[in-house]
């Protein structure tokens, strides 16, 4: 109760209207499950779910009357103000900037960067709400990350990975507000034509569609603006045009077992790859061209879903084995493995005799691709350690695709990785490969593998139960994946390329084993034959290149003074003709 001094009569009557009383804890009593039906089904463990609204709770105990007069917001507000030079800090767009700042600067040291799609995506448009609440205020220049050192001030105290992680978070949000910077104006003067030409209160929904896609405006965004000149958005035709966009990038996709996608398969298939590469099955299921079928004949191709299975699913960005079944005289290649629910769906092709519902087949994993990509997963598990080492704690995997031939590793960092990074990096993961590190994994509860210091992927899903790889103390990991039993059984590990992928997310391509091997071998060949075309030997190739580079760099700079001494000669001979 703020007093009788405030507007507002206590909650539930005609007068609750008002700021004098707010709530700032309430319990829930869970006693009942709702079903589908709307049947009201007893809990087995009735329970008390309480709530507290901690800033509502700091108002009352600072004596004041709104959120964003406690001294948190206080601080972060004063400091938006003095940027903009605004006066009055009752102002709504600073509210809203210093609201907007603690959700971003605590989503990215969380490791969440800016993107079109989950997490990403929520981050994305509230950096350019406040972006847009900074232009009303007159702000025309980057300033929201300005106020990630005014928050680290008020709360790095109570979390100190805040200011650690203060220099990253304000290279994301200043290069998002660049980024942003370059489209808004476009946008804007889409947005103020739509609103020009329209024959009524609601903005059509293709051109909703339009700021969305191609200028990158969040449909929220759009939202506030028309709110703001009394408009409302055509809804239902936005999420039409999202529907076709939905469609066309179904119809331009396809999934990688032919006919795998949408099959009904009621079977959970148990694997047992991790100790075995052979094993017995029963067919449990057969599809051709993604219908139920009750055999597969010579020739044919099909899915075919066993009870148990050494055969690797692809999942975790890790490629799907390859391999044979045999029964007899039938056998059948398994192209690829995927997985469907529970149901592992083997991609065969049938090489000879027939194959039914019910039989019991031999499964047989190839050993050296399944070694090859063990190589290069367990790599991927160092690089991941050692990019966090070198560049920093706030890399994180953002991807991956693990193959038999190479790796390509995707994580958060927003600066391209410069050669002499790579080179630490690389001799940081062969370093830990010549150690020769025992590979071990454990089933731990999630939650007690996080607490032993286990690195989730962000965004991933993972049940109670996990499987946790640690390479020594270097790298520990939860990993569904198949792996070497030692670092040093990888070999060598060679990164071929780097590059940008999307804002704030590099990637890394590179090969490790015997794909390392052949890279460095065939490297080898190449430099040999430029050095034979040189004729030089390949110690000195480099010195040869840039001696004929500057050789032919004077030999244009030469071109290019007989090219004026010829001019002005051409031009001396017609002056004299014309006297």
């Amino acid at each position: 109760d703020h007093g009788e001094d405030v507007a507002g009569g206590p909650p539930g009557t005609p007068e609750e209207d008002g700021d004098r009383y707010i709530e700032i804890w309430n319990l829930v009593f869970m006693q009942y499950d709702r079903d589908a039906a709307g049947n009201m089904n007893p809990l087995p463990h009735p329970s008390v779910d309480t709530g507290m609204g901690l800033e509502r709770l700091a108002a009352v105990l600072q004596g004041v009357h709104n959120n964003y007069d406690i001294d948190l917001f206080r601080h972060l507000i004063g400091a938006i103000a003095e940027l903009a030079d605004e006066k009055d800090l009752t102002n709504t767009s600073l509210r809203v900037i210093a609201d907007h700042i603690r959700a971003c600067a605590f989503l990215v040291t969380d490791g969440v960067v800016p993107s079109n799609e989950g997490r990403g995506y929520v981050l994305r448009r509230i950096i350019r709400r406040a972006i847009r609440h900074g232009h009303k205020l007159g702000l025309r220049e980057p300033f929201f990350y300005k106020l990630v050192g005014p928050l680290c001030e008020v709360m790095g105290d109570a979390y100190p990975e805040l200011p650690k992680a203060r220099p990253q978070v304000e290279r994301v949000l200043r290069q998002e507000e660049e980024r942003f910077a370059e489209t808004l104006d476009h946008g804007m003067a889409i947005l103020e034509e739509a609103i020009a030409k329209l024959d009524g209160t609601v903005i059509p929904g293709e051109t909703v569609f339009k700021l969305y896609d191609t200028y990158g405006f969040p449909v929220d965004l759009t939202a506030d603006i028309a709110r703001e000149r009394g408009l409302t958005l055509d809804m239902a035709g936005f999420e039409r045009e999202m529907a076709a966009q939905r469609e066309r990038a179904r119809a331009a996709s396809s999934f990688s077992v032919a006919g795998g996608e949408g099959l009904d398969v009621d079977v959970k298939t148990v694997f047992t790859g991790y100790d075995h590469l052979t094993d017995q099955g029963q067919v449990q299921a057969l599809f051709r061209d993604g219908v139920p079928a009750e055999r597969l004949s010579e020739d044919e191709e099909g899915l075919l879903v066993l009870d148990r299975t050494p055969f690797y699913a692809e999942s975790g960005g890790q490629a799907g084995d390859y391999g044979v079944l045999r029964m007899g005289d039938a056998e059948l290649a398994v192209l690829d493995t995927q997985k469907q629910g529970d149901a592992f769906l083997h991609q065969v092709r049938v090489q000879k005799g027939v194959v039914a519902v019910g039989d019991k087949l031999e499964a047989c994993v190839d050993k050296q691709r399944r070694r090859q990509i063990a190589d290069n997963h367990s790599a991927t598990h160092l690089l991941h350690a050692a990019l966090r080492k070198i560049l920093g704690e706030h890399v994180q995997q953002k991807g991956s695709l693990v193959e038999a031939d190479r790796l390509r590793f995707d994580f958060s960092h927003f600066d391209a990785v410069t050669p002499a990074q790579l080179a630490e990096i690389e001799a940081l993961v062969n370093e830990q490969i010549r150690a020769n590190l025992p590979v071990e994994t454990r089933l731990m509860a999630q939650e007690d593998a996080i607490a032993a210091g286990a690195m989730a992927l962000f965004g991933e899903k993972y049940g109670d139960t996990v499987r946790v790889l640690s390479m020594g103390d270097f790298s520990v990991e939860l990993c569904g994946g198949t792996h070497v039993s030692r670092t040093g059984d990888i070999g060598l590990f060679k990164i071929v390329s780097e590059g940008g992928v999307a804002a704030g997310v590099r990637r890394i391509e590179a090969v490790a084993g015997e794909a390392a091997l052949r890279y460095i071998g065939e490297t080898e060949k190449s430099l040999q034959r430029i050095a034979a075309l040189l004729k030089a030997d390949t110690g000195i190739v480099e010195a040869k290149v840039q001696a004929l580079l500057e050789r032919a760099r004077g030999l244009e700079k030469e071109v290019e003074q007989l090219k004026a001494k010829l001019a002005s000669s051409q031009g001396g001979d017609l002056a004299a003709q014309a006297v």
